[in-house]
């Protein structure tokens, strides 16, 4: 199988994107599977800290180790470690990448717990990838009531950015464009700030890629014009979880008698799908 490096390489020519979806347990994984082979292309499967301690870490492992051996093209990420030793534990259990993610930290601190990171991950033997974020993109995948007022005014600089980059030796960079964490309870989100997506882009080296956060809720052109812009990863979570829960919750309201787990949440499963394969056909622009 490709690494995920080549993958990301093709797609970085290509301008196009690889889809990222969380998942909390074996259903949501069989569902972005099961959607990415539909669509045939490679996806990137991630656990944040709570799903990672919900599902469990060597089972994330191993739920894709599975789908490899059958010959799918499914990576796992750590998605928002906000530990070293978060990361650390990744990379032993087999991830192919880990995000180390000092966004609250200072500049300096972010730098230093980043590169250690890096350095640990070029140490393991495997290729690993790194990803670092600046700026502020929010710290959760849920319904919002407003618009953080952070998420205008700690955008991630050009400057930062080539800095950040040139200082950790990361692989892949993760910037605050506009985009947040979460969905608007009562309208889409905000614009992508696609001018910033690509002086980031041209001030960053070749090799380096670039990772969409918060892509819940931007809308289809927006998300077309940041992968023309550079964007070479795109982040889904909130979408996925109301659909999970819509679906089982459509399935109990139609059968309130029913108690076998299998009959109600396959209708979470099937929601799951249905949104992962719409996003993945939009990022190859299918």
């Amino acid at each position: 199988m490709r690494s995920l490096k080549e993958v990301l390489s093709i797609a970085k020519t290509s301008k196009v994107a690889i889809g990222h979806f969380n998942i909390s347990d074996s259903t949501q994984f069989n569902a972005i599977v099961s959607a990415a082979n539909e669509v045939d292309v490679p996806v990137l499967i991630g656990v944040s800290e709570g799903e990672k301690k919900f599902i469990g870490i060597q089972n994330a492992a191993a739920l894709v180790r599975t789908a490899v051996d059958s010959g799918q093209e499914v990576y796992l990420n750590l998605d928002h470690g906000h530990s070293v030793t978060d990361c650390k534990d990744a990379i032993d259990a087999g991830f192919d990448s880990v995000m180390f993610d000092g966004s609250k930290l200072s500049f300096k601190e972010n730098i230093n717990k980043t590169k250690e990171v890096v350095e640990y991950a070029r140490a393991s033997g495997r290729e690993v990838l790194v990803e670092g974020e600046l700026g502020y993109i929010g710290s959760s995948s849920k319904m919002l009531d407003a618009v953080p007022e952070e998420v205008e005014s700690a955008m991630t600089t050009v400057e930062q950015a080539r800095e950040f980059v040139e200082t950790t030796g990361v692989d892949i960079l993760a910037p605050s464009v506009g985009n947040i964490h979460g969905m608007l309870k009562s309208s889409g989100n905000p614009k992508l700030d696609i001018e910033r997506i690509t002086q980031i882009r041209d001030a960053l080296p070749d090799d380096i890629f670039m990772v969409l956060h918060g892509g819940s809720g931007i809308s289809d052109s927006n998300f077309t014009e940041s992968i023309e812009a550079g964007i070479n990863i795109v982040h889904i979570n909130t979408e996925i979880r109301r659909a999970y829960r819509e679906g089982i919750e459509s399935a109990l309201k139609n059968d309130a008698e029913q108690i076998a787990p299998y009959k109600y949440i396959n209708k979470g499963r099937d929601a799951v799908r249905a949104v992962v394969s719409a996003r993945l056909k939009l990022f190859i622009k299918k």
